[in-house]
């Protein structure tokens, strides 16, 4: 395909995508394996898989067992494929002290599941060598995190911690303060061992797993050549084509950054050739990307835990995101066209362009996703079946070609790689659990929610601003998992203590959660499509913050109007708020650009900002209002095109 070819032309030389994701995505930096080695390595995490698998699928172990059993494969696999630090690469290498801190670590785990129904009858009283075995499972789990995750997380975790140590229990004595602090996060069920290990263990590990294989099935391509032959040829094609090809890529992806360098580096290079701008291109694909988070039916695996915490199914999830979703990428494919109609730019050149025959002879690559979806949607099977027989439909449609088709050798890959993949997950959500514990056992989530609301008043939105300004803040440089798992532990309940439904408080904070990724200064997807755009890093984070206003915008629609979440509302209400919903997020757009029909002034700008505002409130009194001052603005450009038109003749 020429357009490919070009692109990678265009990128080989300059531009090393692996250093790329090294720099921006803390996973990346792993152990280099060679040989038998990594045959073995290979070995070792495809067990890991299929035990997860097996014990989700078959037993109905202890919970504490199943728990303890599965961190301590994550403290192991940790330290065998993550180094110290960047610099520590030698092949083939481990050096003795990781070896060390790996035995202990596994061990502590090891110890519990071992003991599990001893430990569960001793109640609360706990031998001085028991509290130093789970100090050293926390540090090893903590280590872990460090090398797969990164500082950010663990900051907020160690300030919560000295405070528990310092001021937040009432025991006077520190080993006091220290051996109730142990027992309740390392052997209670409140801490390392709550809910976000929990449903990683049992239900994003398998999803992860299928992501792996439905990597292996040549998706990502397909997505991507499909995104071309629908929208390549219009104006500003290849930023019309990161947007579309993002959002899909998002079903595969569960990272911001790795779906921005993934994608992005087919896409940010053409959107350059065509026309756009370094920074705008970088920053196209950073916002399209992040957005892969919010994209049902994944959601960046975030949806299960999501269910959990507020008890109801899965797929009811899923169907809730869609609206906000669609309201998220239309925003960003109206700026870009907005942008490329300002500048003029032209669409890829029909030569270079897939053919739409060829590719729906390949639409069977869609038959996994089609399957998962109906199963849960229709919850004939569990979560874990669903997913299960989505990894064997992944491996019969790559049967139908000789590129992807599944060896022996590419099935341990695929089930190795979802092994590493779910390292990062797991080790970020067990330290999110220790936040999410601290948090309950020094009764500082009461306070911060006291605070709030006494700062807020009886006003809901000022609670909404400052529970948005705490996600940011706590959501840099944290995964979409674990920053989730943290905001429905410290914020979800402020909002719901105002009167926000208990599913649009969550939804309003994983949304914001995920915008750290765009959001100065700690901008991650943004700074790696900078990197392939050569762009202005905050240029680059500034412009992408602009291009998803739609995700700064819709939480707050949804959580003073749950309705765009489908709750407690009717068919023709729904259709309703789809439709002012999609027309007052062009207005924004537009208002952002500062562009339809012709350049817009300041005052233009901001009549279509507050009409878009309006429509995307549902309410037929706001709808009104704001269809009419968005109205008012395109009358004025007609007038005024016309009259240009007139004096040009």
């Amino acid at each position: 395909m020429k357009l490919f070819k070009k692109a990678k032309s265009n990128l080989e030389e300059p531009m090393d995508l692996d250093s790329v994701m090294k720099k921006f995505d803390q996973e990346s930096n792993v152990r280099i394996w060679e040989g038998k080695p990594r045959i073995a390595v290979n070995v070792i995490l495809a067990t890991f898989s299929l035990f997860c698998l097996c014990v989700t699928l078959f037993t109905s172990w202890l919970e504490e067992l199943r728990l303890t059993t599965f961190v301590a494969w994550i403290v192991f696999l940790g330290f065998l494929v993550f180094p110290a630090r960047k610099s520590h690469q030698r092949v083939n290498h481990i050096p003795w002290y990781d070896v060390v801190m790996m035995v202990l670590g596994t061990g502590a785990f090891l110890y519990y599941s071992a003991n599990a129904i001893t430990i569960i009858q001793q109640g609360s009283l706990f031998h001085p060598y028991q509290i130093i075995i789970g100090i050293i499972g926390i540090l090893a789990l903590a280590e872990v995190c460090r090398r797969s995750v990164g500082l950010p997380i663990l900051l907020v975790a160690a300030c919560f911690l000295v405070y528990a140590l310092t001021a937040g229990l009432s025991n006077p004595s520190l080993w006091g303060k220290l051996n109730y602090t142990i027992r309740y996060l390392f052997y209670g069920k409140e801490g390392v061992l709550s809910t976000p290990i929990n449903v990683c263990s049992k239900f994003i590990v398998v999803f992860i797993v299928f992501g792996a294989f439905l990597e292996r099935t040549g998706i990502a391509e397909y997505f991507i050549q499909l995104a071309n032959a629908l929208v390549g040829r219009f104006s500003g094609g290849p930023a019309k084509v990161a947007v579309v090809s993002s959002a899909l890529l998002g079903v595969v992806s569960g990272s911001s950054v790795a779906n921005t360098v993934g994608s992005g580096s087919v896409t940010i290079p053409l959107m350059k050739e065509a026309g756009y701008k370094s920074e705008f291109a970088g920053a196209t694909e950073a916002a399209a990307s992040t957005g892969g988070q919010i994209m049902p039916p994944i959601m960046g695996a975030a949806a299960f835990l999501m269910a959990d915490y507020v008890q109801i199914p899965y797929g009811q999830i899923a169907l809730k995101a869609v609206l906000p979703a669609l309201l998220y990428f239309t925003g960003i494919f109206i700026s870009v066209h907005l942008e490329a109609k300002k500048l003029g730019l032209k669409g890829i050149p029909k030569e270079q362009l897939p053919k739409m025959l060829p590719l729906l002879k390949k639409s069977y690559l869609l038959l996994p996703l089609i399957l998962l979806v109906y199963l849960v949607s229709t919850s004939q099977r569990s979560i874990q079946y669903a997913a299960a027989l989505a990894i064997v439909a992944c491996i019969a449609v790559t049967l139908f070609s000789r590129e992807t088709r599944i060896t022996p050798m590419r099935l341990l890959e695929a089930l190795a790689s979802g092994g590493q993949g779910s390292i990062t997950v797991a080790a970020a959500c067990g330290i999110a659990g220790v936040i999410a514990g601290t948090i309950t056992m020094t009764g500082l989530a009461n306070m911060i929610i006291n605070a709030i609301v006494v700062l807020a008043g009886n006003s809901v939105f000022i609670a909404l601003v400052l529970t948005m300004l705490c996600c940011i803040v706590l959501g840099m440089g944290v995964p979409t998992t674990a920053t989730y798992c943290i905001m429905a532990a410290t914020c979800a309940p402020i909002l719901v203590r105002m009167g926000v439904p208990l599913v649009a408080a969550h939804f309003f904070v994983f949304y914001f959660g995920i915008v750290a990724d765009l959001t100065p200064p700690v901008a991650l997807a943004a700074y790696a499509g900078s990197a392939i755009a050569r762009a202005n890093p905050m240029r680059t984070a500034v412009q992408a913050t602009k291009l998803a206003i739609g995700a700064f915008i819709v939480p707050y629609a949804f959580a003073m109007s749950p309705a765009m979440l489908l709750i407690d509302t009717t068919l023709p209400e729904v259709l309703m708020i789809t439709v002012t919903s999609l027309v007052g997020i062009a207005s924004v757009s537009a208002s952002m650009e500062g562009y339809i029909m012709g350049d817009l002034n300041w005052f233009q700008r901001g009549l279509m900002l507050v009409g878009g505002l309006m429509m995307i409130v549902p309410g037929i009194t706001t709808d009104f209002v704001g269809i009419a001052l968005s109205g008012l603005v395109l009358v004025m450009k007609l007038i005024e095109n016309k009259k240009s038109s007139v004096q040009t003749a």
